[in-house]
C-alpha cells in the first residue's frame, strides 16, 4: 500500500470537532495555548524589530524637514542662544516675509507655474503620441531608434550645454532664416536677420518639449511605451473597422485609456520644470523672467550682520528651499493616487 494513502486524513468534521473541544476548554487553557507557544513570541519579535526599524528610518529621514520647518521660524536671537535646538524661543515670521517681498516670491511662482504646466502638457501629448508609435507600429530602425530614445537618458546634460546655448542663441532651422535674410531677399532689404536670438525666453525649453528632447523625456517615452505594449491590439482593431483613422483612434481610445499614465508624466514633468536649474541657467543668461530658483538669495530686508550668521543664512536659503517645494506637495496629496497606479502600469517595476 502506498504511504500516502496509509497516512490518516484530516476532514472537514475532524477540524470542526478539534475546534469545538477547544472553545470548550477552560480559559486558562485557551489563554496558555494561545500566548505561551514559540510561534507567537516569534510573531511579537519579529513585530517589535519592524516597528523600531521603521522608527529609527523615519527618524533619519523626516528629522532633517523637522529642523528645516522649525529653523524657518526662527528669530535671529535664537541661533545665538544654545538652549534653542528644534522649538524657537522667539518665533518669527519676518523670513516668509522678507522671502516674499524682497525675492519676489509671487512672481516667480507665476512665472514658473506657466513654464512648468506649458511643458509638461506639451512633453506629455508628445511623449504620448513618440510611445504609440514605437509601441504598436512595426517599422525599419525601430529597435535603433528606440536605443537612441533610450540613449538620451544616459548622456550626461553637460555635455550639451554649449551646443544647445549656441544653437538657440544663432537659431535657424535648417538654414531657411539664412538663406531669406542673407541671400534671396537681401537685394530686397526686406529681411535683415539671418538668425533668432531665443535665449533669455522660453521659446527653448517649448521648443526641447515638442520635439521631445527635453529633459528626461527619453524616461517619458520608456515609460508609456511599455504601457502602450499592454493595451490589447484588438481595441485598435475595432476601431480601424468602424472607419477610425489612427489619430483618432489614438485620440478618442488610447488616451482616455491612459489617464493614469499621463497623470504620472505630467507630475514627473511638471516637477523637473519646477525645479530645474540646469536648462533655465543655459538659456537664461543676462534677463528673462524671474524663476523659482532664483528666490535662493538672501533678502536685503534682513540683517545678517551678527555672531550667528552663518546658521542664520543656512536656515534662510533653507525656508526658500522649502517655499520652492511647497506647491509640489500640494500637488501630490491631490494626485498621489493617480502617480501610483501609472508607476505601476509603466512596467518598470516587479
Amino acid at each position: 500500500m502506498d504511504a500516502t494513502n496509509s497516512s490518516p486524513r484530516i476532514t472537514k468534521e475532524t477540524k470542526n470537532k478539534i475546534r469545538v473541544d477547544f472553545e470548550r476548554s477552560p480559559l486558562s487553557v485557551r489563554l496558555k495555548a494561545k500566548f505561551l507557544n514559540p510561534y507567537f513570541w516569534t510573531n511579537v519579535v519579529w513585530y517589535i524589530f519592524r516597528l523600531i526599524l521603521l522608527i529609527g528610518i523615519s527618524y533619519v529621514i523626516l528629522f532633517p524637514f523637522f529642523a528645516k520647518i522649525a529653523s524657518s521660524f526662527m528669530s535671529p536671537e535664537d541661533f545665538v542662544d544654545v538652549t534653542v535646538r528644534l522649538i524657537p524661543k522667539y518665533p518669527t515670521l519676518e523670513t516668509y516675509r522678507a522671502i516674499i517681498v524682497d525675492n519676489k516670491y509671487f512672481e516667480a511662482l507665476l512665472n514658473t507655474f506657466v513654464l512648468s504646466t506649458s511643458c509638461a502638457l506639451i512633453q506629455t501629448f508628445i511623449c504620448c503620441l513618440i510611445a504609440y508609435g514605437f509601441a504598436k507600429f512595426k517599422f525599419k530602425g525601430n529597435k535603433w531608434l528606440f536605443m537612441a530614445v533610450v540613449f538620451t537618458m544616459v548622456v550626461p546634460h553637460q555635455t550639451l550645454q554649449l551646443s544647445m546655448f549656441m544653437k538657440f542663441r544663432y537659431f535657424d532651422i535648417l538654414g531657411i532664416l539664412n538663406a531669406l535674410g542673407g541671400g534671396l531677399f537681401s537685394w530686397l532689404k526686406v529681411i535683415d536677420f539671418t538668425y533668432l536670438n531665443l535665449n533669455n525666453s522660453f521659446w527653448p525649453l517649448y521648443v526641447l518639449s515638442l520635439t521631445g528632447l527635453a529633459f528626461k523625456n527619453g524616461l517619458y517615452i520608456f515609460m508609456l511605451r511599455q504601457f502602450f505594449r499592454g493595451v490589447p491590439d484588438e481595441l485598435e482593431e475595432s476601431a480601424y473597422i468602424d472607419g477610425s483613422g489612427v489619430f483618432r483612434t489614438f485620440v478618442q481610445i488610447i488616451l482616455p485609456l491612459s489617464v493614469p499614465m499621463m497623470v504620472t508624466v505630467f507630475m514627473f514633468a511638471f516637477s523637473w520644470q519646477w525645479t530645474d536649474k540646469f536648462y533655465t541657467t543655459v538659456f537664461f543668461t543676462t534677463s528673462g523672467p524671474r524663476l523659482m530658483p532664483k528666490i535662493v538669495t538672501v533678502p536685503k530686508s534682513l540683517d545678517t550682520n551678527f555672531a550667528g550668521q552663518n546658521m542664520y543664512i543656512a536656515a534662510i536659503r533653507n525656508t526658500c528651499g522649502l517655499m520652492i517645494i511647497a506647491p509640489l506637495i500640494v500637488i501630490y496629496l491631490f494626485a498621489q493616487r493617480s502617480l501610483i497606479q501609472g508607476i505601476e502600469r509603466s512596467g518598470i517595476v516587479g
